[in-house]
């Protein structure tokens, strides 16, 4: 009897090795080689007799059109580019209880309502639990069936049978392959089972959501391959017993990745919330180290409140903390505000935060940050009713950023007075309607914008 060949499998990174080693070479991580048996080559000798595609010009190709059908969710149709195409694959992921199965479940029954036959795959739950939470979201629909299975061959023999035009598998880490000895969740089954599900899914032509799990440091579970294959990457943000979540796309086939869509958590799940600034702004007040910054997310203006907490510290070296800014970015600020207006800021903890949670990361932040830390260094409050946007360089000049009109349309939606933003784009946005009573403030460096914005202080 032959020996069987094993390898060795990075269970974070899916990287291998014909030997185990205590740290991963690829992603440095410790302990985490398992071996894993490497399964046999079926020689089909007659693969090639087989149909296959000839090469084409590509203005030959048949355009079949392959209409998008609605998810019944307005934000998650936003994320996904316009609603679901049919045949494709994608992967939701995120925290435990953040809200994917919630998501799916609902979007399982609005489209199950619109005449659809749609599949539940349940590696995790029993039926009759996924059954109780139906009842509970208001979910029961006639055309949606529920499977409680983990084999992919009988899921596959399921999929044949009930011909879905949508299909769920919650979770893809539950789900093994019979001739692959290793666990499930593994990195040859993740990647073997994915693999199975994306030939399964173009060769039916249905739409498939994939659940996937998160490791703890918030990345997404299994091999890299995983997200190569779907044709769609989501990812929920937003901390679990926070009401809100944020749905964003890393990667989308049919869409824009800059996209996102924003739930609420309640009772009865995820509800759209579709006035995103009225969603952060409610407990706004005019404090120090506050400043109102209109972000923009693909095409979508937020108005997020973003706070800076700065504190003397005898320890050294200071701290640096924010979840929801780029460290990098904060420090780069703060290098400016002590270069270029001489502000001693360095030898001070310093703390940012957005709030709700929500992360911003684009170069309009700049300009609100770098004034919401000067202004609690100073403990000088700023302009009442006050926006800001602006980017900040090296040498501390403000620079124009893309998006000026909306943010400031939806600032003055809002309600805000003051606009202080960059000089370059004060011509794209000077042409306002008078009865808007909007205080346009344009500034050509960080020491302009702080008097701005501080006028009863000199800084």
């Amino acid at each position: 009897m032959a020996k069987k060949k094993t390898k060795y499998i990075c269970q974070e990174c899916g990287a291998e090795s014909v030997k185990w080693l205590g740290k991963c070479p690829a992603c440095g991580n410790w302990n985490t080689l398992v071996e894993e048996e490497i399964p046999e080559e079926i020689k089909n000798p007659r693969a090639l007799t087989t149909a296959f595609e000839t090469p084409r010009r590509i203005a030959e190709v048949d355009m079949e059109e392959l209409p998008r059908f609605m998810t019944g969710s307005g934000e998650l149709d936003r994320v996904l580019g316009g609603g679901l195409i049919p045949g494709s694959i994608i992967l939701i992921a995120g925290d435990p209880g953040v809200g994917k199965s919630s998501l799916t479940l609902a979007v399982c029954a609005n489209v199950a309502r619109n005449g659809r036959k749609v599949l539940y795959i349940t590696g995790e739950e029993s039926s009759r639990q996924i059954r109780m939470r139906a009842e509970r979201l208001n979910a029961l629909a006639d055309e949606l069936y529920i499977c409680a299975e983990n084999n992919f061959e009988r899921i596959s023999h399921h999929v044949e049978k009930v011909q879905p035009e949508l299909l769920i598998v919650d979770s893809i880490q539950t789900i093994y392959k019979s001739d692959i000895e290793s666990a499930p969740g593994s990195v040859s089954q993740v990647r073997e089972c994915s693999a199975g599900l994306m030939r399964l899914s173009k060769s039916l032509c249905v739409t498939t959501f994939i659940i996937g799990h998160v490791t703890k440091d918030g990345t997404l579970a299994g091999p890299r391959v995983l997200e190569h294959i779907v044709d769609t990457v989501l990812f929920f943000e937003g901390e679990r017993n926070a009401d809100f979540r944020v749905l964003r796309a890393i990667k989308n086939r049919f869409g824009a990745t800059s996209e996102i869509g924003l739930f609420e958590m309640r009772d009865t799940g995820l509800a759209d919330v579709p006035d995103a600034s009225k969603l952060f702004l409610p407990e706004r007040a005019d404090d120090i180290g506050s400043v109102i910054v209109p972000t923009v997310e693909g095409t979508r203006p937020l108005l997020v409140e973003v706070q800076a907490l700065v504190a003397p510290t005898p320890f050294m070296p200071p701290r640096r903390t924010s979840d929801s800014v780029d460290i990098k970015r904060i420090q780069l600020l703060l290098a400016v505000l002590e270069k270029r207006l001489h502000l001693t800021i360095g030898a001070c903890d310093v703390y940012v935060k957005t709030a709700g949670g929500i992360k911003i990361d684009e170069p309009a932040t700049d300009l609100p940050i770098a004034i919401a830390l000067a202004s609690s260094f100073a403990n000088r409050k700023l302009l009442p009713q006050c926006v800001i946007f602006g980017e900040v360089g090296l040498s501390g000049e403000v620079r124009a950023v893309s998006k000026a009109r909306q943010r400031v349309d939806e600032s003055v939606r809002m309600g805000f007075t003051n606009i202080i933003l960059p000089k370059k784009n004060f011509a794209e946005v000077s042409k306002l309607n008078s009865a808007t009573k909007v205080n346009l403030l344009p500034v050509e460096n960080l020491r302009d914008a702080l008097k701005v914005s501080m006028p009863r202080e000199k800084i």
